[in-house]
């Protein structure tokens, strides 16, 4: 039975990791493996690793950080960055992580999407959509760490994904991002009306209320977060955590039971 997935996801900027606020002033927040050593003891759902360099410099995709990552993780990893090719694609999964994220990539060259699909499954490719809302209504999709606008609407962007061989959608809201102050539920919504495929909504989350916001709106999607998973308390000093088994069964049934029936 699918379930919702609360998933922490950790941005790595110059081989340590860094929390941005709307795409911006990073954070460094501690050494990825250390990170991910401590999530594992957490028995976490899965757990995203995004390179935000890569693409921004032209970079490959870091293999040997890649490979320490995925030897030490004990959940279902998903890499981004720097994955401009197939071959690149089935290199990273050879060494272990579940899934590959495409993002600029993606958009420029939606064949990509297919073509990595055929070659290591569905199931492994993610398009990660970077989205910011307009000022005059609506949403558009960016690219390069929001720097460059793509002129498309985050639901055709996923749409055309999932027909290109896409197994998941990641939504992420730039405005939202390190606020903490919960998730963009009207993009999540609209974007989970768009696509069959698994989604995941990141940016804004703060609190456990807010994960169950977003499972009470949308059902069983995927909850990532960054601030909320390495920040405690006001002053957002540098924690790692994460909710129990217990917790999250908890927060996870008290949310889906808010969901409105069908008749």
């Amino acid at each position: 039975m699918l379930r919702p997935r609360i998933i922490p996801c950790l941005l790595v900027h110059d081989q340590g990791l860094v929390k941005t606020v709307k795409f911006q002033e990073g954070k460094y927040v501690g050494d990825p493996l250390n990170a991910v050593k401590i999530f594992n003891e957490k028995e976490v759902d899965e757990l995203i690793v995004l390179d935000i360099d890569a693409t921004v410099k032209g970079a490959v995709p870091n293999e040997r950080l890649i490979g320490q990552l995925a030897v030490e993780c004990r959940m279902p990893l998903s890499y981004g960055g720097g994955i401009t090719s197939v071959e690149q694609a089935r290199r990273i999964i050879g060494l272990g992580v579940e899934k590959v994220a495409l993002s600029a990539a993606a958009l420029a060259d939606p064949s990509l999407v297919s073509r990595i699909a055929d070659e290591v499954g569905s199931q492994s490719v993610v398009v990660v959509l970077d989205v910011k809302k307009q000022p005059f209504g609506g949403y558009q999709v960016f690219t390069h760490n929001g720097t460059r606008a793509t002129k498309q609407h985050p639901v055709e962007a996923a749409r055309q994904a999932q027909a290109r061989g896409a197994g998941e959608i990641v939504v992420n809201a730039i405005d939202r991002d390190g606020a903490m102050k919960g998730y963009d539920l009207e993009l999540a919504a609209q974007v989970r009306a768009a696509v069959s495929v698994p989604l995941t909504v990141l940016g804004g989350a703060g609190s456990q209320d807010d994960l169950a916001e977003l499972f009470a709106a949308c059902g069983v999607v995927g909850a990532a977060a960054g601030s909320l998973f390495v920040f405690k308390g006001p002053f957002r000093a540098v924690l790692i955590n994460y909710p129990t088994q217990a917790q999250r069964d908890q927060l996870v049934a008290a949310a889906l039971s808010r969901r409105p029936t069908r008749g």
